[in-house]
């Protein structure tokens, strides 16, 4: 499939997933918290662990750290990490990006909504 094509099926199928009107408000100090989960594998800097280092991830292409070997399902997706994206594929990553290395889940809508406003305050700026 060419690129762009997989580009805007991903972009409808993040669409499909997202209907999480608490999104804007989530609390970043409780989704600190519960980033313990994510924190085995994601550091909240640039250095990668067995995932990618987090530092600055909102807004960021997905799989564009030039330091990771991303899996080629995610490195094909074309998916931009901004709100909609993360919590869609935070809630079911696999059903996003068809062959992701990431398959923890965060089926609660409060939840990632705390961890995507937890990581929006990272930032190396």
């Amino acid at each position: 499939m060419p690129t762009i094509l997989r580009a805007a099926a991903a972009t409808a199928l993040v669409l499909t997933f997202f209907s999480n009107p608490a999104l804007a408000d989530g609390n970043a100090e409780n989704g600190k918290k519960l980033f313990s989960r994510c924190s085995a594998c994601h550091a909240i800097t640039d250095q990668n662990k067995s995932g990618p280092g987090l530092l600055n991830v909102v807004g960021r292409a997905a799989a564009s750290l030039p330091q990771y070997k991303y899996s080629p399902a995610l490195a094909a997706s074309g998916l931009t990490w901004d709100q909609p994206t993360l919590d869609a594929f935070l809630k079911a990553p696999t059903k996003v990006v068809k062959g992701t290395r990431m398959v923890l889940a965060v089926p609660k809508d409060e939840d990632r909504a705390d961890i995507i406003a937890y990581l929006q305050t990272l930032s190396g700026n």
